[in-house]
């Protein structure tokens, strides 16, 4: 078995991995991600099998440039204007394939439609634009485990699979990327994520459901995100065995990890998957959670603590 990795690698130590079809862990503002050769059928089928990921659930392609984007998909109309109004940035677009051949079927899960992003983290961007093409990089947990936004968690995660691994510190953001499609005049909010409803909405008017475009994005597994304990929404009063992640109030106690004191859905937000992973260590019984309300980020803090609890389909 390979050791884990133990330090961080230089951007060309990891465009070098990369292009010898190994992994990298690689840092954005959303997530640690597990990035991999996006055109190398053999390199993504890693990423499969360090994370256990279902191979129906399509990938991310990441580029380093709207320009670099825009040979592999199909970026026209609404969807340039969200490129315009929110590359870089925690906004992937899902488009039918340009180019098929830097994105591999296996990476698009069979579809002719490709999910892309520009991440603004300067590591990533850096690392992407030396290797020259375009890298699949899902979240670099286990499937269904929390998302690592820490270097340490990351390595924890799928370490043992990495070739090599850049720190890049905290994640900004903490959770993925809002996944919107833009197919046959339609413009579908796939995923909540990074970019808030209201801001996509601004852009180019009301979104529509996933509908049948569901299928065209990850993230979307029924119990996704999870910690090892079972978790409780909405709650208001834990139990004496539970953690507690705490939202708007003054909670205290060796497990309660609050998201945000104050209130603030941006702080909770780049809390939310290192709380889930640091009250899950306290081994409860369950892990509760305090009500969080549905609007702004709230939407999508309240996708991922719905698959973390196994509530969405």
């Amino acid at each position: 078995m390979r050791p884990l990795v133990d330090r961080s690698a230089s951007v060309e130590e990891a465009a070098s991995v990369l292009r010898r079809g190994e992994l990298v862990i690689l840092p954005t503002e959303t997530v640690y991600g597990l990035a991999a050769d996006a055109a190398n059928p053999q390199a993504v089928a890693r990423i499969y099998e360090a994370k256990g990921r279902p191979s129906f659930n399509p990938l991310i392609a990441h580029v380093a440039t709207l320009q670099a984007a825009d040979r592999l998909a199909r970026l026209e109309g609404p969807a340039r204007r969200l490129a315009d109004a929110f590359w870089p940035g925690p906004l992937t677009l899902v488009a039918r394939v340009r180019d098929a051949s830097a994105v591999c079927d296996l990476a698009r899960a069979g579809l002719d439609t490709v999910a892309i992003r520009v991440p603004a983290h300067p590591l990533a961007c850096a690392v992407i634009a030396t290797f020259g093409g375009a890298v699949a990089a899902p979240s670099a947990n286990r499937s269904g485990r929390p998302s690592p936004t820490t270097f340490q968690d990351a390595i924890e995660e799928t370490g043992r699979a990495s070739g090599a691994a850049i720190d890049g510190g905290a994640c900004a953001v903490g959770l993925e990327s809002s996944v919107v499609s833009v197919l046959d005049g339609a413009v579908r909010l796939l995923r909540p994520g990074g970019v808030t409803r209201e801001a996509l909405e601004a852009v180019v008017g009301p979104l529509d459901s996933a509908g049948n475009d569901a299928h065209r994005s990850p993230g979307r597994l029924a119990l996704h995100y999870a910690p090892n304990a079972p978790v409780r929404l909405n709650v208001t009063a834990p139990g004496e065995d539970e953690a507690y992640l705490a939202f708007a109030d003054a909670a205290m106690g060796a497990r309660v990890f609050n998201l945000s004191p104050s209130g603030d859905l941006r702080e909770a937000a780049a809390n939310l998957f290192a709380y889930l992973r640091a009250a899950d260590r306290t081994r409860p019984r369950a892990i509760a959670v305090a009500p969080i309300p549905d609007r702004g980020l709230g939407e999508a803090i309240n996708d991922r603590l719905r698959r973390a609890a196994g509530f969405v389909g």
